[in-house]
């Protein structure tokens, strides 16, 4: 019994002295970890304001080595991790055929992004080689691809409005010289009775893979309207009709069925349209048949067609 008895002794000896122990070692590292030292950190460069006449290679250095200054907490902390930093191409000079960032202008930049309790000693290196290159850009418009079908009586108002109309391409110019636009993915609506607005990826021609492109997606939106129809009796003009003659059509004046908003008919009017018949394209027809088409409608009309596409005629000797 007095065995066990002084083994729990010296077992709880043994947990204090641990403890104390423990106690002892946090506070001795948390008090060394305070304190300022010098030594090695690891920055992971992220580059930035890249010119637009080039374009970013692949054997850019992505990290950077410095001697800095700071606290024992900081220096576990980039141990870890590596802090980023922003590096502005925009700096860069052009020398010895490629492109550079000197040791002034990569202390200026690192400087203005460590914190105030860190201080910049030195870098590792001179100067920072970055590997871009020459390219040509420009402005390529997009191209919307839709299959919009409408609930009946509904109608798009004017055309999709695409945003952004353009994207710009970089890269060389064997590649981007035949681009002439760029398409968006098909997109399908149905039953449609109300404004939508939707972002659509664009589609990329799969042989540029030495260029960029500024956008990845577009907005497209469009108004949708409700429309009434309504139906004007317009008058038939008569085109290259010989001189010696005139003409009298059967009937003078043809329907036209016009879709538009219910206050766009209460402002259209037949003198808005205009429906001729060519007599120069009859040649030598013996029919008395003209045929017809519409040559001018309003603006805001959404859809516009010949109800009779022909009238019979007759012609009188002036």
């Amino acid at each position: 019994m007095f065995k066990k008895l002084l083994t729990r002794v010296n077992n709880r000896k043994v947990k204090v002295f641990s403890l104390f122990l423990l106690c002892s070692f946090l506070a001795w590292f948390l008090s060394n970890l305070s304190e300022s030292y010098e030594s090695r950190a690891n920055f992971y460069l992220y580059y930035e304001n890249l010119p637009d006449t080039l374009l970013l290679g692949n054997n850019s250095s992505r990290s950077m080595e410095a001697k800095i200054k700071t606290s024992g907490f900081r220096h576990f902390y980039f141990n870890i991790f590596n802090k980023k930093i922003n590096i502005d191409l925009s700096q860069s000079v052009y020398e010895n055929q490629g492109y550079k960032l000197t040791e002034d202008a990569l202390k200026k930049q690192i400087e203005s992004q460590l914190s105030q309790n860190i201080s910049l000693i030195d870098l590792y290196r001179d100067e920072l080689f970055v590997d871009m290159y020459q390219v040509a850009s420009k402005e390529v418009p997009v191209k919307a691809v839709l299959d919009i079908q409408f609930q009946q009586n509904y109608i798009l108002e004017g055309e999709p409005v695409i945003e952004p109309q353009t994207v710009l391409v970089k890269g060389p110019p064997n590649e981007i010289d035949t681009l002439q636009q760029i398409t968006t993915t098909k997109i399908e609506l149905s039953n449609i009775a109300s404004d939508f607005s939707e972002d659509i990826p664009l589609v990329f021609p799969k042989n540029m893979t030495n260029s960029i492109f500024s956008i990845s997606r577009v907005n497209i939106s469009g108004k949708v309207v409700r429309f009434s129809e309504k139906v004007y009796e317009v008058p038939v003009k008569v085109l290259n009709l010989p001189d010696e003659y005139k003409i009298k059509t059967f009937p003078a004046t043809v329907p036209v069925l016009c879709k538009a908003t219910i206050e766009q008919l209460k402002v259209i009017t037949p003198s808005d349209f205009e429906v001729e018949g060519d007599y120069g394209q009859l040649a030598n027809s013996k029919d008395n048949v003209l045929f017809l088409q519409i040559t001018r409608e309003p603006s805001k009309a959404h859809g516009v067609r010949l109800l009779e596409n022909k009238v019979n005629f007759v012609l009188e000797q002036k």
